[in-house]
């Protein structure tokens, strides 16, 4: 999977990390809606932190379409709460 991250760029994250990196999202999206905000940070962090360890830089002057796209770790529950679809920021 290529996974992007607003302002750092794109890692490629093995699919077997699927499962993990939903759990978090789901708790993600469980802080948005109740509009948590201590929940919120440490979960999007959490997230950031897990895509940042398990993934693989995409080099710069390669040009990948991204799977999934995650907000940057400055993004605030509103901008977070855009990007929701119905199965979180993370489909699968």
């Amino acid at each position: 999977m290529i996974v992007r991250i607003i302002g750092e760029g794109q890692l490629h994250v093995p699919a077997e990390h699927l499962a993990e990196l939903n759990e978090i999202d789901d708790s993600l999206a469980l802080a948005v809606d109740a509009s948590d905000e201590s929940m919120f940070r440490r979960d999007l962090a959490r997230l950031l932190d897990r895509v940042r360890a398990l993934g693989t830089p995409v080099p710069q002057d390669e040009l990948r379409s991204s799977d999934f796209i995650l907000p940057g770790a400055d993004a605030d529950l509103d901008e977070v709460r855009a990007l929701l679809g119905e199965e979180g920021l993370i489909p699968g």
